[in-house]
């Protein structure tokens, strides 16, 4: 599971990133670059799940100990 999370967390900066670059900053909710804010902020969710996954393993597996 903790695999599957930084695998997923890669592939959402990533992903944010590419869009970064297809974002257009004189026009940023217009056309494609529309399109790149959303999927940037879509990303970025993923990234803080994933860490809110991971530290929820953490605590689980201190509190079997």
């Amino acid at each position: 599971m903790k695999l599957f999370c930084k695998i997923m967390m890669i592939i959402a900066g990533a992903s944010a990133l590419f869009n970064v670059f297809k974002l257009d900053f004189n026009q940023p909710f217009n056309g494609d670059s529309q399109i790149a804010v959303i999927s940037i902020i879509a990303a970025l969710c993923v990234v803080v799940l994933m860490w809110i996954m991971l530290t929820s393993l953490k605590i689980k597996e201190k509190s079997k100990a």
